[in-house]
């Protein structure tokens, strides 16, 4: 993956400002996660979807179960067959630089700082922090 770093962060950043740009956030969003789902076990096939959420709470993941928008059946999918290493942990470092280099170098990276929190985890696991707001640093 990191020899196609750059390709699939052009075609991550595509699909994250279509999103963007073409649904509006209920103003009620309080933060963002990338869901991150195991597409096809047999051919390492991942697959990212985002959510906002109306609550952030940086000590307990279960906000994230609280949607309010979700790019539903958009998913962004990767395939990890070419790697050396095609684990899920992989994946999830991966992706988790994927989003990082979107939050410094995104055309919508506004939107997304417009939240109390930012996170990244596959569904059935923990989630990481990859944002806090500053007001949020002490709750």
């Amino acid at each position: 993956m990191a020899s196609n770093h750059a390709e699939i962060y052009s075609e991550f950043a595509d699909w994250l400002d279509n999103l963007l740009e073409n649904n509006d956030m209920p103003e009620n969003t309080q933060a963002f996660n990338f869901n991150l789902y195991e597409e096809s076990e047999d051919e390492y096939i991942y697959g990212v979807q985002i959510i906002a959420s109306d609550r952030f709470d940086a000590d307990d993941g279960d906000w994230a179960c609280y949607e309010i928008w979700s790019s539903e059946e958009d998913i962004f999918c990767v395939s990890t067959s070419d790697e050396d290493d095609k684990g899920w942990q992989q994946f999830l470092k991966f992706m988790t630089e994927i989003v990082c280099d979107y939050l410094e170098n995104g055309k919508h990276k506004d939107i997304l700082f417009n939240s109390k929190g930012i996170g990244i985890g596959f569904v059935d696991g923990e989630i990481d922090i990859i944002y806090k707001a500053e007001d949020e640093e002490d709750s």
